[in-house]
């Protein structure tokens, strides 16, 4: 059975295990072999060949540095690419096919980045050796199958590729200037202004780069790599930041990308979305951080369906130990429940921008769910809840102890993980800690945290503390599918044990839907006023949501999951005549 033996660096900390704690136990170290031994750096470095898999480095690791992995016996070709000796080993590549839009579905850091880096040209595989394969040699390696034919292409530059990459905070660092000068200096299609449109972007083109929102610059981001004259295109995470009107409207325009001369790839955690916008999609698994695989292409609506139940029949492998279920919560009527909190006419102005929440109330044991564009005043209510704003008018009827998750994580502190959460190591372990994944990152600097991992630990300082009532404000950002449906339950699980409540702001609709009992739904014109209705009971709620957005959702017939119909469609129609545009 092959075997890889994979060294995470930066977990790796030899003198604060007692000085290559790995190597003086390793049972080949003592027969006098140099099995694990360690670079210029200190950091370990493990011979693979003399290895025996005996597992107890990786279990006595206190850092979780190192994975020694037995790959299924279908792995015993080369890697397509592998970052140094005991670095991360990616297997099998999709394929972009003209006419479709391919998705690829996996956890962070399974490899999903590394596969556009290579497909776009911006990284050469290395075949799993120390130098870089050439077209002739990844041709060969891929002889006989539809990659061949992809590379051969490439080589022949008969395949022009534009990319958008998945940081898109970079783009300020990058170029200095306005949102139009960036736009045109990339346009080679003149189609600028048709994008513009389709991307409403007419508002900022006057507006220097630093100063756009997240969303804004995601819409540049996406509009810049269309304007480039390409016959494949690829997308990385391009519903961060952007609200679900803008995620509709976006996935509207990237699928239509799609014809005879033209093939888009789309990297996607939002399953609603990438259900939505794609084709076909590659499910990758593996383990994070130590290898990943890429499957064979399914079918959009099988694929997701396969990856939630944790199954590849095709290669008779179980890559996930339990399967990632969609119970959606039962309606539980408010009758009996007493009320946690309440608000009455609450109006506020910030600048040019004035928000205003009717009457409300939160019963206890109650998700709510909060639903709208960017910049209609999600943020600003929820921190009138938390107290940290105060309104002009009206006010909280019941003052109640709140614990508040911003929605901007501060990344500056060189604490480490542990010094934060203090006693909730030992208080929460099965409730927060193991769920969560906090452990492994314990011993960790915040400032040295991915967005993901900071995400969590927020998350989980949160909801540590003792409150009657807890906001998160987007607690799905840079987290993967199954990351998201975690903390759903987490959630749930926290206010059924602690007889509180929880309100969230987020735009995964699934997300929303797995977690949420009522919804406030708000509406208005972004930047300039906004309103906050409800909480309305879930079917309510999403009916007003869904009718601004112009789509219906029904449930997949084998995993519960809300999808979004085709527009036109006989159950798009059904569902609009009967006003039920979200399928209960």
């Amino acid at each position: 059975m092959p075997k890889i033996a994979v060294v995470e660096k930066k977990k790796c900390h030899p003198v604060a295990c007692g000085g290559h704690l790995c190597a003086k136990l390793c049972p080949v170290n003592r027969t006098g072999k140099d099995c694990i031994t360690w670079y210029e750096d200190n950091k370990a470095k493990i011979d693979e060949q003399l290895c025996t898999g005996c597992g107890i480095c990786p279990k006595r690791c206190p850092f979780g540095a190192i994975s020694i992995i037995n790959l299924p016996e279908e792995l015993s070709s080369r890697p397509i690419h592998r970052y140094g000796r005991n670095g991360f080993h990616l297997y099998n590549l999709p394929v972009p096919v003209f006419g479709k839009v391919v998705g690829l579905l996996g956890q962070n850091a399974i490899g999903k980045s590394t596969v556009v880096k290579i497909l776009a040209g911006l990284l050469k595989p290395n075949l799993g050796g120390d130098d870089d394969a050439t077209f002739d040699q990844l041709a060969d390696y891929f002889k006989g199958s539809e990659a061949q034919g992809f590379f051969e292409k490439l080589k022949e530059k008969k395949i022009k590729i534009s990319y958008k990459p998945q940081q898109v905070d970079a783009i300020p660092k990058m170029y200095k200037g306005n949102v139009r000068g960036l736009l045109t200096k990339v346009n080679e299609t003149e189609r600028i202004d048709e994008v513009v449109d389709a991307l409403d972007l007419k508002n900022v083109l006057g507006t220097d780069i630093k100063d756009i929102s997240g969303g804004e610059l995601q819409r540049v981001a996406i509009a810049a790599t269309v304007l480039k004259k390409a016959n494949v295109y690829f997308f990385d995470e391009p519903s961060s930041y952007l609200d679900i009107k803008q995620r509709i409207k976006v996935s509207k325009f990237i699928k239509s990308l799609a014809d005879e001369n033209t093939s888009v790839l789309v990297v996607e955690h939002d399953l609603i979305i990438l259900d939505y916008m794609t084709d076909i999609i590659h499910i990758m698994f593996g383990k994070p951080g130590v290898y990943g695989i890429v499957s064979l292409p399914k079918v959009t609506r099988n694929g997701i369906n396969i990856y939630m139940e944790g199954y590849m029949r095709d290669m008779n492998m179980r890559f996930r130990g339990y399967s990632l279920r969609f119970d959606p919560r039962p309606s539980v009527s408010k009758e009996g429940l007493p009320a946690l909190t309440s608000w009455e006419h609450i109006t506020a102005k910030l600048g040019n921008f004035s928000l205003k929440a009717e009457n409300g109330t939160v019963n206890i044991k109650k998700n709510i769910g909060i639903l709208g564009e960017n910049g209609i005043g999600k943020t600003t209510f929820v921190r009138i809840l938390a107290g940290v704003l105060k309104p002009d008018t009206g006010e909280i009827a019941e003052k109640v102890k709140v614990s508040y998750k911003p929605q901007y994580l501060d990344s500056s502190s060189t604490d480490v993980v542990a010094s934060l959460l203090g006693d909730a190591v030992n208080k929460y372990e099965n409730q927060l800690i193991k769920p969560l994944d906090i452990e492994p990152l314990l011993l960790r600097p915040l400032n040295e945290l991915s967005g993901g991992e900071l995400q969590r630990v927020s998350i989980c300082y949160c909801l540590a503390q003792d409150a009657d009532l807890y906001l998160l404000d987007e607690p799905s950002a840079y987290l993967d599918v199954e990351q998201r449906l975690i903390i759903s339950k987490v959630v749930n699980d926290v206010a059924e044990q602690r007889g509180c409540s929880v309100m969230v702001v987020d735009h995964d609709l699934m997300f929303i839907d797995y977690l949420s009992d009522e919804l406030i739904v708000f509406e208005g014109v972004p930047a300039k006023c906004g309103e906050a209705k409800g909480p309305f009971d879930m079917e309510e709620g999403m009916n007003l949501f869904l009718t601004d957005l112009d789509i219906t959702m029904r449930r997949d017939r084998e995993t519960n999951r809300p999808r979004i119909n085709k527009p036109g469609s006989r159950m798009d129609q059904e569902q609009k005549e009967k006003n039920r545009l979200y399928y209960s």
